[in-house]
């Protein structure tokens, strides 16, 4: 998986670069912690549960199916005053869901664990991206103040952060063009 630092990352960046007019402030932590959320599921290390299952690590957790159910309860939850199915409303639902998938998309390029199963509840069957850049990283916070958690570190800022600097930049630029 990647770090979750660098998920956060990943969710301030789409949230920044698709951000509404006057969006309020709490839509961006709600969009950072719709794209860590999904590593919930690392919890049930700690109760014994296998890898394989379908709650188990990038299992239901990470799936495009449970984020579309997770997007629509945070809009219920702290957008509604949004009316309902409006273009805001669809925007802010999008960038949610993106930042969500974002999670298993990010975790299906690392080069470690078992694959992400993103056709959950309907499927078991995991999955890598065909390219695989970013280092796995480790599962243990003390393990992040370590030579490898810096590697791991070093290797998500190239492949993670300025990626999504790219996005924030290039948003700005189209911005910037559509207002002129």
């Amino acid at each position: 998986m990647a770090s979750i630092i660098s998920h956060a990352a990943a969710g301030a960046a789409l949230s920044i670069a698709f951000a509404p007019d006057s969006a309020p402030g709490r839509y961006w932590p709600i969009a950072i912690a719709a794209a860590v959320l999904p590593d919930a599921d690392s919890l049930l290390f700690y109760f014994k549960v296998s890898y394989y299952p379908t709650l188990s690590h990038r299992g239901f957790f990470h799936s495009p199916f449970l984020g579309l159910i997770i997007s629509f309860l945070l809009m219920l939850l702290f957008f509604q005053e949004e009316r309902l199915f409006s273009g805001r409303w669809f925007l802010y639902f999008l960038v949610f869901f993106l930042a969500w998938t974002s999670h298993g998309f990010l975790d299906a390029l690392t080069n470690g664990g078992r694959g992400v199963a993103f056709l959950s509840p309907f499927s078991s069957k995991r999955f890598f991206l065909p390219w695989t850049p970013i280092q796995v990283s480790p599962m243990r916070i003390k393990s992040f103040f370590s030579a490898r958690g810096w590697a791991v570190f070093k290797n998500e800022l190239l492949w993670i952060w300025l990626p999504g600097l790219a996005l924030v930049l290039l948003s700005r630029v189209v911005r910037l063009q559509r207002k002129n």
